[in-house]
């Protein structure tokens, strides 16, 4: 880590290319874009016609020729043309026309933990369509736990869970690098599509696509946990009829539709303790794990871990903005690097 740190502070700005949302850190500026990862194209004339919170406000509003498309899926790039242009326009001209006076342009970006060289390669080339000159790539897990101010570079076990819209990644850090980490395929996604699915089987209710998240109508109050409301309105449109229809839903059910997803999270928590050394288990029986991420706010989500591990579990201040936060502690230089010279003979 200490020579990725070093080239770190040597770039101009940063991104965080999430499932969910879009963030752009400038050094010297913060965090100047914090947008949906949604564009809206007019598919006759090929235009861009919107992007970031008006593209998602129009997602299953818009008419035959006007498609709304996601270039990003899972910290992946899937469409670099129109994620470059999703990213023009959310920095703006003003941004962009600074940071085109750089001389030879640094940028950084994270990527998912053990992502594919292809998937490596589509976050440098949309970059560099943006102009710049050099790209550094730094794994999602390192710059949430510096995000949330974990101790990452002493020798000492730190456990991190970053629970993202289409993943989560869960990793034990120590000495500044990874020393066990899982990518589960499951996230804040899964988890919406598992009630969806429940209300469309259960109830004959199809919820509107995006004018409401799911589960800030169906986890409600305390949510995941028992202490929750015993009951929730959901308004939707009913299968058979088109009709629009207010149901009342158990939210007992609602927590058991959901525990399939959440149970591969918990399988893969314990897959990293079990191939954590012990040593690095013990510092983490009273260090517990720190959630980031959107999907950390998930209400009961933390005491479903902590009932499933025995172990602590907090979560981060701002979950959402710890990876973001985190390349801009690296790019402003505010970490200092571990460096582990050799012992003399």
């Amino acid at each position: 880590m200490s020579v990725s740190l070093e080239q770190l502070r040597r770039c101009h700005f940063a991104v965080d290319l999430g499932a969910a949302r879009t963030r752009v850190y400038v050094k010297g500026a913060g965090l100047v874009v914090d947008q949906p990862s949604v564009a809206a194209v007019n598919v006759r004339s090929g235009s861009l016609i919107a992007v970031g919170d008006f593209a998602e406000q129009m997602t299953g509003r818009t008419p035959d020729y006007i498609r709304v498309v996601r270039p990003i899926s899972g910290g992946t790039v899937v469409d670099i043309d129109m994620a470059q242009r999703m990213l023009r326009h959310l920095m703006g001209d003003k941004m962009r026309r600074a940071l085109r006076r750089k001389a030879r342009l640094r940028a950084a970006a994270c990527t998912p933990h053990d992502a594919d060289p292809l998937a490596q390669r589509a976050t440098i080339e949309t970059l560099l369509g943006l102009g710049a000159r050099r790209v550094e790539l730094v794994d999602t897990l390192i710059a949430a736990a510096v995000g949330c101010g974990l101790p990452v570079e002493r020798p000492e076990a730190t456990m991190i869970m970053v629970c993202g819209a289409a993943a989560t990644q869960v990793a034990v850090l120590s000495l500044g690098s990874i020393v066990t980490a899982q990518r589960i395929p499951v996230g804040g996604e899964a988890v919406d599509h598992a009630i969806v699915q429940y209300l469309r089987h259960s109830h004959e209710l199809l919820l509107p696509s995006q004018s409401v998240r799911p589960l800030q109508l169906a986890l409600s109050g305390n949510g995941l946990t028992p202490q929750g409301p015993p009951q929730t309105e959901i308004n939707g449109r009913d299968v058979a009829t088109g009709l629009p229809r207010t149901v009342r839903v158990d939210t007992s059910a609602v927590r058991e539709a959901i525990q399939t997803p959440l149970t591969a999270v918990l399988d893969g928590i314990g897959k990293v303790l079990r191939e954590c050394p012990p040593d690095l288990v013990a510092d983490l029986a009273d260090r517990g794990i720190i959630m980031v991420g959107g999907s950390a706010l998930l209400s009961g989500f933390d005491q479903m871990v902590r009932e499933a591990t025995g172990m602590p579990v907090f979560i981060a201040e701002r979950p959402d903005l710890c990876a973001a936060r985190g390349l801009g502690e690296m790019l402003e230089g505010r970490i200092e690097p571990l460096v582990l010279d050799p012992l003399a003979a």
